[in-house]
């Protein structure tokens, strides 16, 4: 009998990652694996690019990333770094970027208890 990993409903939404794969938990595992992934390279690029456009892209990206999953804090997060960035009001960008820090870390948590209980 498979036993589902407990996840957090505020860290990524298992309904709607269930519907998404038509309930095939190693196509979740491997999806929750490569968001994990974009994670960390669409993070290093929002912080450390020069290029304004290159960041908004990269919280573009994964905003999109995270809503196909169900990370909603993450891509509501990333939506607003997407924004920020375009305003480019420095302060309340640095602000969005703690939060998509934060959302991020404990996606990535999350995903990693899913695949430990897996």
């Amino acid at each position: 009998m498979f036993l589902e990993p407990v996840m957090p409903q505020t860290a990524i939404d298992l309904d709607h990652l269930t519907r998404q794969t038509g309930g095939d938990h190693e196509l979740e595992r491997e999806l929750l694996a490569l968001f994990a992934q974009q994670c960390v390279r669409h993070l290093r690029t929002i912080h450390q690019a020069a290029d304004a456009r290159a960041r908004m892209d990269a919280a573009h990206t994964l905003q999109g990333a995270a809503r196909a999953i169900g990370a909603w804090q993450v891509a509501d997060a990333a939506a607003a770094i997407e924004r920020q960035l375009a305003d480019a009001d420095p302060r309340r960008t640095e602000a969005a970027m703690d939060t998509l820090a934060l959302a991020a870390a404990e996606a990535r948590a999350a995903i990693t208890r899913y695949d430990s209980a897996a």
